[in-house]
């Protein structure tokens, strides 16, 4: 036995370099949607308060700790393509961990890819719009597909035809990852391909064509040869593509499988190695005599394809906003459980000051995104579809182009801490970039806004009823609605589309919190956003209630 006071036994105590202490435990284990009080009043706000108790279960299973590690785990295992068999047959399929897979199940059986389609009511794209919100906080790649089967099912059901009998298996909420024919599937989704290497955006310039099998027109067999640059989600099975049938332009609905049970001819080059999302596969692919059937009538594929893409430009809004609030919660999470100089972080004023801003920042963009879920809830009121065709695109230019700002300066809260991979915020702020580029970028964004307005000029007026409803009470706003309403009917040059979309979404977003926000939260948005053109974050104006407003951020802790 060793003797009392053998250095060899104190040895461990004396090794002891330090105990860890002033460092926040990892945030996890929380609803989502308690926690989050401008969405929670949203939801009710905008027509879908019937919806409430099932965010608040779908928002506690995302915030469990579990639940949270799938999103880490997908997001660094990323996908691999497999173009070819062991024996060399094609293949054609994109495997992916299974964190991914359960959170994809997770998605679909919330039913954020179809409930508007499958059970239509007052609110359910408002409901639908919360599920997409919350579940970017998690793992943001997974909303590419249940975007685009979202937005793509409509045009579909318009279609009608041999593509009728795919609605069971997009709607449906078993997901089905098997890489195998629809009809030995329980469920179905879809991608879409647009973008070729010369054109980009410039959809009009694609070379890929589209030859008829026999007959022409809509519902008919075409077969396809030629590529895409950008087509995400290769595992779909299914994709809307542009390419130039005889009629000119058109979209076409490409199925993975062939309906003799083979693989129709999408040649998978490789995957794309992305700056962000890189738990959802982005790919280039070549069509060798693909399989296709016509949607809507040749040469009309840009209008047709239009309509699904307003439903991804708002998803684009929703999905920028959920993302920027995660990076605000895991913010205001470090600052109440760190302290400096004797005082938590949060407690000190030149730091509730950026706070407050950031908070500010994802409130007006959760307030805007939201405003548009109601205004495609109203398919059938021709106000709100003027409405929604003028302020998405702003929507997505100004609200998405805010995001890595405003990432950059919620990881400088953590400091060191949060330049490391482990805290999640460099993940966060390589998202961000992706919502300014998918579905047009910000020029194109800005471009079609104008476009809305000299096509349908009376969606000044639709925006001048809506911004009606703030006016009267604060001087500030009354100048910035005017300046704005006359800015829509004077006439635009590109050269100011930007500064036009700024102050559009900036006066929609000041209304907004007007009418609706605790008036600390409103008057602090209209003194620094409408008084001051906003840079960067912490700059709120003397008088500012900093406290209150991050408080009423993050309601955790």
């Amino acid at each position: 036995m060793p003797q009392t006071g053998d250095p060899f036994m104190a040895a461990p105590a004396a090794f002891r370099t330090h105990e860890v202490f002033n460092q926040p435990a990892p945030l996890a284990g929380y609803d989502l949607f308690a926690t989050d009080r401008p969405l929670a009043e949203a939801i009710v706000r905008e027509g879908a308060d019937w919806a409430v108790e099932d965010l608040s279960a779908y928002g506690a299973a995302l915030g469990s700790p579990e639940a949270l590690e799938l999103g880490a785990i997908a997001n660094r295992d990323t996908p691999r393509l497999h173009a070819f068999d062991r024996y060399g047959r094609r293949a054609d399929w994109v495997e992916f961990h299974p964190a991914y897979h359960r959170l994809m199940a997770l998605q679909v059986g919330q039913g954020i890819h179809a409930s508007p389609w499958s059970h239509p009511k007052p609110g359910a794209h408002v409901h639908r719009a919360a599920g997409l919100y919350m579940s970017g906080q998690v793992e943001a790649g997974t909303s590419c597909p249940i975007s685009m089967t979202y937005a793509g099912i409509p045009v579909v059901a318009k279609a009608g035809g041999p593509l009728e009998a795919w609605l069971p298996k997009l709607v449906s909420r078993d997901y089905d990852p098997a890489h195998r024919p629809v009809t030995e599937k329980a469920g179905a989704l879809l991608g879409m391909g647009m973008t070729e290497k010369q054109g980009g955006s410039d959809v009009r310039a694609n070379t890929t064509r589209a030859e008829p099998e026999a007959a022409s027109g809509p519902g008919e067999a075409y077969r396809l040869v030629g590529h895409k640059w950008f087509m995400s989600a290769p595992m779909c099975d299914a994709f809307l593509v542009l390419a130039q049938a005889p009629g000119g332009l058109s979209c076409f609905f490409v199925p993975r499988w062939a309906p003799d049970g083979e693989l129709n001819a999408l040649r998978f080059q490789r995957l794309k190695d992305k700056l962000g999302n890189r738990s959802n596969a982005s790919s280039e692919v070549e069509f060798e005599n693909a399989l296709g059937w016509l949607v809507g009538e040749e040469g009309r594929g840009v209008p047709t394809i239009i309509e699904m893409v307003g439903y991804t430009r708002l998803d684009n809004v929703l999905g920028s906003a959920g993302v920027q609030r995660q990076a605000v919660v895991q913010a205001i999470h470090h600052a109440r459980g760190r302290s400096a100089f004797q005082k938590r972080l949060v407690d000190q004023p030149l730091m509730a000051n950026v706070l407050a801003d950031l908070a500010l920042e994802t409130e007006a963009a959760t307030a805007i995104a939201f405003r548009l879920a109601r205004a495609f809830d109203a398919q059938s009121d021709p106000a709100e579809a003027l409405l929604r065709r003028l302020v998405t695109p702003a929507a997505k230019f100004w609200v998405c182009k805010r995001g890595p700002i405003l990432a950059g300066e919620a990881l400088e809260v953590l400091g060191g801490n949060g330049y490391i991979e482990e805290s999640g915020m460099p993940r966060i702020y390589r998202e961000l970039p992706v919502y300014s580029i998918w579905e047009g970028s910000g020029n194109v964004m800005c471009l079609d806004a104008l476009r809305a307005l000299h096509r349908e000029p009376e969606a000044a007026d639709a925006l001048e009823a809506e911004l009606g409803h703030a006016r009267g009470g604060d001087r500030r706003l009354e100048i910035a609605v005017d300046r704005v309403l006359e800015m829509c009917r004077r006439g635009l040059s590109e050269s100011e589309l930007r500064r036009f979309c700024r102050e559009l979404v900036v006066v929609v977003q000041a209304a907004l919190l007007v009418r609706h926000a605790p008036g600390f939260v409103a008057d602090a948005f209209l003194a620094s956003r409408l008084e001051e053109q906003a840079g960067a974050f912490g700059l709120l104006p003397e008088g500012v209630d900093a406290r209150a407003i991050v408080d009423r951020a993050w309601s955790g802790d």
